[in-house]
């Protein structure tokens, strides 16, 4: 079997333009405020004698590796990710960055915005674009009607609403 065979390529990870701007005020809060302020904790605790009982200290070392591997995670991730900055031509569709109102069997309205993994935040109305109602949803049209597999059973949704904003516009 050669390598291409079975395997499948790597999902592009996308996120929209706020979504990559937070991770990068996040990585440039820890590596500009956060670590410098741990790193000086750290000496100050060090200076005050023995180290392997000193409580500030250890947790002082313990916290900047928690920032070095959150500083090194979203260095990487964000060289990653595709940020989706473009409306797509066909805005009557469900792509990407869309905003999407949907109405279940019960007359219940829920609005939800496509976003990437990296963003999602359910109490924002932010939606991962890999959850398996967003995948239902991509590409589906004003009126469609989605059935998506959920943990109490098959969900049925109408699309009652499709919209895009600008890029960098928030909501």
């Amino acid at each position: 079997m050669s390598k291409t065979e079975g395997s499948t390529a790597p999902r592009p990870r996308y996120i929209t333009p706020d979504g990559e701007q937070a991770l990068r005020e996040e990585l440039q809060y820890l590596w500009k405020n956060k670590r410098p302020e741990v790193t000086q904790a750290v000496r100050e605790a060090a200076a005050l004698g023995d180290r392997s009982e000193n409580a500030e200290y250890i947790y002082g070392k313990k916290q900047l590796r928690e920032i070095d591997r959150r500083v090194r995670f979203l260095s990487k991730r964000l060289d990653e990710l595709t940020v989706v900055d473009r409306l797509p031509d066909d805005q009557s569709r469900v792509f990407f960055g869309a905003w999407v109102t949907i109405e279940d069997e019960d007359g219940e309205e829920q609005t939800y915005r496509l976003v990437g993994a990296d963003e999602f935040d359910l109490a924002k109305g932010y939606l991962s674009i890999n959850a398996p109602l967003a995948r239902a949803l991509i590409g589906k049209h004003l009126d469609d009607e989605v059935s998506v597999k959920t943990p109490e059973g098959w969900k049925t949704v109408v699309i009652t609403g499709i919209r895009y904003q600008p890029a960098g516009t928030g909501k």
